[in-house]
């Protein structure tokens, strides 16, 4: 953490922004995801360890594919409630019950649809992403826990509340109980329905305890209750609301389907058993990835506040720091991996995942550029700009399928590691080239120097 501070001060004219505060809200979301991951690996070897290759696969896919329909169909709510909120915070207090109503209404209704979606598109169509009918009903278990999926809302409250290291150190509360629930079946319940279950309790308690303690900020900012507001003309009271969270929930939605997706084309095209090798290296490279994920948790409040309140220098000045140091860190990480990448796996899997160490390479040069990206995203959403991070996501998602078509048939789970490198790339210099034109554009207009 110093000297990460370090380096930001290394820069001249360093504005009178909380680097410090930042970066210790980002080391406490970076430590709290590193050991979720590391427990999530640690859940994974015992998995892989106990099942054979194929069976290993399937329950990747299976907790693969409920994840992706519940990001395909969840409204990431936080993103327009923060943007909506910072607003209000300054004109309108007395709205904000409301406000969060509204968000909480879009989640409740994304988690049981998404529940519904995930159980009736597996019966009909499961085999097309290598999921035959005998594995439905280990879908149906899984897919319960959708239905306490609701973190949009809860998520907005603690980030608008500061509430950054709870929420670092409750995020590994659904790991934590996956580890011995893993370990338990290893002994006592060593079959793929097992596992599935386990991980369902998992997901169920960690999302439970996330919301319960969202609610909790809420009342600590001094909000009322959303749920005893009333609910008539939230879209007129909110104009635009929706379209912000449409339009950002398809952006999300075409991450995601880079992100996760991957996983089930590769166990189409190239079976369950390349699925699990691939898996685990992205679940090793996410690690890395957190670092710009967590660095866009924390700033995307106070950058939307610094656009709200017209400081544009600052807004321009801050964004490029973070991007100069993410993007060191992420190229840290790929040398890191080149020496020391394929033991660590055989270490924590076994000999059996031996080709997963170029695998985990090749994801963390992607990671890179997704590290690199996640500062221009948050502030482009500050600036009300959603349709350009749509459009950036839209564009790399056709180049990282057609790239992906192409290559898994023909070097299997590379192929896939490989079209993501094209598709973060792309992004990345779309978004960049989106937000520093929107910058000069602004600042003669917004502040004046």
């Amino acid at each position: 953490m110093n000297m990460l501070l370090a380096f930001f001060r290394s820069f001249p004219g360093l504005p009178p922004f909380p680097v410090k505060g930042h970066l210790a809200n980002i080391g406490h979301l970076l430590w709290g995801n590193v050991l979720s991951n590391v427990l999530a690996l640690i859940s994974l070897g015992i998995a892989a360890r106990t099942l054979e290759t194929t069976s290993f696969g399937i329950l990747v896919l299976i907790v693969t594919y409920v994840r992706l329909v519940d990001r395909l169909i969840r409204f990431e709510s936080w993103q327009p409630l923060i943007r909506f909120a910072s607003d209000l915070e300054i004109e309108n207090r007395e709205k904000l019950p409301r406000l969060y109503l509204y968000g909480i209404l879009l989640d409740v209704s994304a988690a049981l649809t998404a529940a519904g979606v995930a159980v009736l598109l597996a019966m009909i169509a499961g085999k097309l992403f290598g999921l035959g009918a005998e594995h439905v009903h280990l879908v149906m278990i899984h897919a319960t826990c959708l239905l306490f999926s609701i973190s949009g809302a809860p998520t907005a409250a603690l980030r608008m509340a500061g509430r950054f290291k709870l929420i670092a150190y409750i995020q590994p509360l659904g790991p934590i109980i996956r580890a011995p629930l893993a370990l338990m079946c290893a002994l006592l319940w060593p079959t793929l329905t097992g596992f599935v279950v386990a991980w369902t309790i998992a997901q169920i308690a960690g999302s439970a305890v996330y919301a319960a303690l969202g609610w909790r900020a809420l009342r600590d900012q001094g909000i009322k209750n959303p749920l005893k507001q009333p609910w008539v003309h939230l879209a007129r009271d909110f104009p635009g609301f929706v379209s912000f969270a449409w339009t950002t929930n398809v952006s999300m939605s075409l991450r995601t389907v880079t992100q996760e997706a991957d996983v089930l084309l590769v166990g189409a095209l190239a079976g369950p058993s390349s699925a699990g090798f691939y898996h685990v290296a992205k679940r090793a490279a996410k690690i890395a990835q957190q670092v710009g994920a967590q660095t866009q948790a924390v700033l995307y409040p106070d950058m939307a506040r610094l656009w709200a309140q017209a400081r544009v220098a600052q807004l321009q000045r801050v964004t490029l720091r973070v991007q100069y140091a993410l993007s060191s860190l992420g190229l840290a990480s790929v040398l890191l991996a080149l020496f020391a990448g394929q033991p660590l796996v055989e270490l924590a899997l076994g000999n059996d995942y031996g080709d997963v160490g170029a695998l985990l390479v090749a994801q963390l040069i992607s990671v890179t550029f997704i590290m690199h990206a996640a500062p221009s995203r948050s502030v482009l959403l500050s600036m009300g700009q959603p349709g350009t991070v749509l459009k950036s996501m839209l564009f790399g998602t056709v180049l990282f399928f057609l790239c992906a078509l192409l290559l898994i048939p023909r070097y299997g789970a590379m192929g896939a590691s490989l079209a993501h490198i094209v598709c973060s790339l792309v992004t990345a210099v779309w978004m960049d080239f989106s937000w520093l034109r929107s910058v000069r554009q602004h600042l003669p207009e917004r502040e004046p120097v």
